[in-house]
């Protein structure tokens, strides 16, 4: 069991840990212990989580979201597989968190008049001097 907030949740059964052999540090211990963790969430199937909420994940879970709709997040970060498996948590804790914010709605804004003149008059001192750029006229 993970929870995220005082509301939210995450069961046993919708989180799976896998562990393998890491790349990390630790020596001769990387090719005899099994430290990695590979953690998979199956988010689409989730009951504790909103529709919005999911679409939101998806969107910051990128390349970690998978077809059948599961979030895999990898760690080989230490030698342990006991902080691994922690760090793993933490961070699909932090990753719900954050697609639990609802994004800010824009405000579109409007220019100032001045400094739609300003604009205006940059540009035209900029034509100017491309103006005089121009071959001169020869008088014969």
């Amino acid at each position: 069991m993970l929870r995220i907030t005082d509301t939210i949740i995450i069961e046993d059964w919708e989180l799976t840990e896998v562990f393998s052999r890491s790349s990390g540090p630790g020596g001769q211990n990387v090719n005899k212990v099994s430290t990695a963790v590979d953690l998979r969430f199956e988010a689409a199937r989730s009951p504790n989580l909103s529709e919005p909420v999911k679409a939101r994940l998806k969107r910051l879970a990128g390349r970690r979201w998978t077809l059948e709709g599961a979030v895999l997040i990898r760690v080989e970060d230490t030698r342990s597989q006991a902080r691994n498996r922690e760090i793993a948590r933490e961070r699909l804790a932090d990753l719900i968190r954050t697609a639990l914010e609802p994004p800010k709605r824009r405000v579109p804004t409007r220019p100032t008049l001045g400094s739609k003149r300003r604009r205006v008059q940059a540009k035209k001192e900029r034509g100017e001097v491309k103006a005089l750029r121009g071959r001169i006229p020869t008088e014969d």
